[in-house]
C-alpha cells in the first residue's frame, strides 16, 4: 500500500464528509440555534414586559389603595357628622319634651294650687257660715243666704 494512495483516499473522504456535512447536517443545526436564540431573545423580552407590567400593577394597586384610604376618610367623616347631627337632634328633642314635661307639670301644679284655693275658700266659707251661726246662735239657711255666701267667696278671692 502506497501511503500517498491513503494520504489521498482519506483526504477525499474527509472532503466529502465536510460537503455532506455542510450540505445536510449544518442547515438544520444552525436552524436549532437561531431557533434557540429566538426563543431566548423571545423570553427575555418576555420577562422585561412581565417586570414592566408588574410595575404598573404595584403602581395601580398604590393608587387605588390610596383612593380607597380617601374614601374610607370620607365615609368615617360623614359619618361622624351624621352622629354629631342625631345628637344635636336628639338634644333638641329632648329639650322640647323636657319643656312639654315642664309646662304640663307647671300647668298642673296650677290647677293643684287653684283647686286648693278654691276647696280653701269653699272651707274659710263654711267657716264663715259656722261661726255667723254661733254667733247668732241660730242657724243660717244656705239657700237663703247664697248671695251672700257669694259675696264672701268673692272677697276672698
Amino acid at each position: 500500500m502506497n501511503i500517498n494512495f491513503t494520504l489521498i483516499s482519506q483526504a477525499l473522504a474527509f472532503s466529502t464528509f465536510i460537503w455532506f456535512t455542510v450540505k445536510f447536517v449544518w442547515p438544520p443545526l444552525l436552524k436549532a440555534i437561531e431557533e434557540r436564540q429566538k426563543t431566548i431573545a423571545d423570553g427575555l423580552a418576555a420577562g422585561e414586559r412581565g417586570k414592566h407590567e408588574l410595575e404598573l400593577a404595584s403602581q395601580r394597586s398604590s393608587e387605588i389603595l390610596k383612593e380607597a384610604k380617601q374614601q374610607a376618610a370620607e365615609i368615617i367623616q360623614q359619618a361622624e357628622k351624621r352622629a354629631s347631627e342625631i345628637v344635636e337632634e336628639s338634644k333638641k328633642t329632648a329639650k322640647e319634651e323636657g319643656g312639654r314635661i315642664i309646662s304640663g307639670a307647671k300647668a298642673e301644679i296650677d290647677h293643684e294650687i287653684f283647686s286648693a284655693k278654691e276647696a280653701l275658700r269653699q272651707h274659710a266659707a263654711e267657716l264663715a257660715i259656722a261661726g255667723a251661726s254661733k254667733i247668732l246662735r241660730r242657724e243660717v239657711d244656705a239657700k237663703a243666704h247664697a248671695d251672700l255666701l257669694a259675696t264672701i267667696e268673692e272677697d276672698l278671692k
